[in-house]
C-alpha cells in the first residue's frame, strides 16, 4: 500500500495548500481533525467509521449518482484541494490511472503518498476473460474484500494520523468482526440452499466476485454500466440463460433502469424479487444506508427471493 503523508498539527496556523509536495501541512490547533476525501457512498461509509470523530469525510460522488463516470463540482475541487488523504477504491471504478478521480487529484497536485487506493491488495476479477483492462471494480460486495479495503483504510490513517493510531486500530478490530459474521452469515445461509437454487440473475455483472466466493451461478444482462446497456443481444443473452437455469427469481440493482430485466421477467416468466445494491448505498435512513447495512440487506434479500 502506498505510503500516505503524515498532517502536523501546529501550534498555529491554518490548512496551507502549498505543500502538497514534500512539505508539510499545518492545521490549526484548535481543529486537529484530518481531513479525508473519499470517492464514493460505500468508501466514504468505511472511512467514517473506521476513523470515528477524529476525521472529517468529504463524500465526491452522492447515491444516486454513477460512481464510474463522475463531473466533479466546485466544492468537489476546493475538499480536494484542501484535503490531507484521499481515498478511492481502485479496480478501476473511478476509470483508472486516468479516470475523473486521479484527473482531480492531479489537478491539485496532491502527491501519490497522499491517495490511498482502498482495494489495494484484492485480487481482480475480470469482466472478459483474458482481457485485463476489463477488471470488475465491484469486489466490495464480497464481505472478506471489505476486510481487506478496511485494513488499508486504517492504515492510510494511522500513517496520516499517528497521534489517533490506537483509536483508528481499536475501530478497525469491532469492524472486522462484523465483517467476518457477515461472512459467515453468507456462508450460511447462501450454503443451505439446494444447488438448482444457487443461480443469481442482476441487471449487471456487479456480483461476480460474490458468485465466486458463495459458489453462485452467475447471469446478468449486461457486464458494466458504462457500456451499451439493455441491448437487443443482451436480453436475449439473459433470457436464454434464465431458461436454461431456471432460477427462482431475478434482481435488479438500485442504480439502473428495470426495463430491461423486466423484459426478460415477461418472457421467462420468472418473477423480480427484489432491488439489490451494487454501487451505492441505500438513501439515509432507509436499510442498507451503510456499508455494513448494504451486506446485510444484499445477503436477505438475495436468499429469500432463491429459497421461493
Amino acid at each position: 500500500m502506498s505510503t500516505t503523508r503524515t498532517a502536523t498539527f501546529a501550534a498555529i496556523g491554518v490548512l496551507s495548500l502549498a505543500g502538497c509536495g514534500d512539505a508539510q501541512q499545518t492545521v490549526d490547533q484548535n481543529n486537529e481533525t484530518l481531513q479525508a476525501v473519499s470517492s464514493f457512498s460505500i468508501l466514504t461509509d468505511m472511512v467514517e467509521e473506521i476513523a470515528g470523530e477524529h476525521v472529517e469525510v468529504y463524500n465526491l460522488v452522492p447515491v444516486g449518482q454513477d460512481p464510474h463516470e463522475y463531473e466533479a463540482l466546485p466544492d468537489d475541487s476546493k475538499a480536494m484541494a484542501d484535503a490531507d488523504i484521499f481515498f478511492y477504491n481502485g479496480l478501476n471504478l473511478e476509470g483508472g490511472e486516468h479516470g475523473w478521480a486521479a484527473r482531480m487529484a492531479d489537478a491539485v497536485e496532491l502527491d501519490a503518498d497522499h491517495r490511498v487506493e482502498a482495494a489495494e491488495g484484492v485480487e481482480p476479477m475480470y469482466l472478459s476473460e483474458g482481457l485485463t483492462d476489463s477488471v470488475n471494480p465491484h469486489a466490495f460486495l464480497d464481505p472478506n474484500v471489505g476486510m481487506i479495503m478496511a485494513d488499508n483504510i486504517a492504515e492510510g490513517l494511522s500513517e496520516a494520523d499517528p497521534d489517533n493510531a490506537a483509536a483508528y486500530e481499536q475501530n478497525l478490530d469491532d469492524y472486522l468482526a462484523e465483517l467476518s459474521q457477515l461472512d459467515a452469515q453468507y456462508q450460511q445461509e447462501i450454503g443451505d440452499l439446494a444447488e438448482e437454487r444457487r443461480v443469481l440473475v442482476t441487471s449487471e455483472r456487479a456480483f461476480q466476485y460474490v458468485a465466486e466466493r458463495y459458489d453462485l451461478r452467475e447471469g446478468y444482462i449486461w457486464s458494466v454500466d458504462t457500456d451499451d446497456v439493455g441491448t437487443p443481444d443482451q436480453i436475449i443473452s439473459a433470457i436464454d440463460f434464465v431458461n436454461t437455469y431456471e432460477p427462482p427469481a431475478l434482481f435488479v440493482e438500485s442504480n439502473v433502469t428495470p426495463a430491461p430485466m423486466e423484459t426478460v421477467a415477461e418472457d421467462t416468466g420468472v418473477e423480480i424479487y427484489a432491488t439489490v445494491y451494487s454501487d451505492e448505498l441505500a438513501p439515509e435512513g432507509e436499510p442498507g444506508d451503510t456499508y455494513l447495512g448494504f451486506l446485510e440487506e444484499n445477503l436477505t434479500r438475495i436468499s429469500e427471493g432463491l429459497q421461493q
